[in-house]
């Protein structure tokens, strides 16, 4: 028999409990000491609340992930809107300088020096707001970095010349009559 603790002794004493029925709860305790260790079976409501707690934390973490991701789009989209304000270039002149926004065509009134600028592609046309505004080069290209949805105009890129919707000989045969970007209409 496991030694019994003094309250245990005192009733064993006063006659108020048996020697039997001391060391039957001195078993009990022994036996719920070694059982507490060893993990019981998950019943089949603490599996369902575990899988439950599981699935609202993935829900949660996707959430999370498209907050950050639409807050980190919009801290872009407004420092494209502050690079945009703080470099434009000052407009002036009376030659309308027209250009395709989309399905749309646009005039913003420049001088000859702009206009040359903008047909070199050192200039470069932006959406600001529900204006546009003229951007140098680097500017433009920082601002392409953020969001390139707001870059209207650039002569300078590559990717600008429209498609051919002819074939090869129309392409080669046409070639020959070049238009110019800075034709004033």
């Amino acid at each position: 028999m496991a030694k019994a603790n003094p309250l245990q002794e005192q009733l064993l004493k006063a006659g108020l409990v048996k020697k039997s029925q001391v060391a039957q709860v001195a078993r009990e305790q022994n036996k719920a000491r070694h059982t507490k260790g060893a993990p019981a079976a998950p019943s089949e409501s603490q599996r369902e609340a575990e899988r439950a707690r599981a699935e609202k934390a993935e829900r949660d973490r996707a959430l999370a992930a498209e907050r950050n991701a639409q807050r980190r789009a919009e801290e872009l989209r407004a420092q494209a809107r502050q690079i945009i304000a703080d470099r434009k270039v000052p407009r002036r002149g009376e030659l309308e300088y027209r250009f395709s926004d989309g399905a749309a065509i646009r005039t913003l009134l420049v001088d000859e020096a702009l206009r040359k600028q903008l047909a070199a592609g050192t200039l470069v046309i932006a959406r600001h707001g529900e204006g546009f505004e003229l951007l140098p080069r680097l500017a433009a290209e920082k601002v392409r970095e953020r969001d390139a949805s707001l870059i209207v105009l650039d002569h300078g890129q590559p990717g600008d010349a429209p498609a051919s919707s002819g074939n090869a000989e129309d392409d080669a045969y046409y070639a020959q009559f070049v238009v110019p970007d800075d034709l004033v209409w």
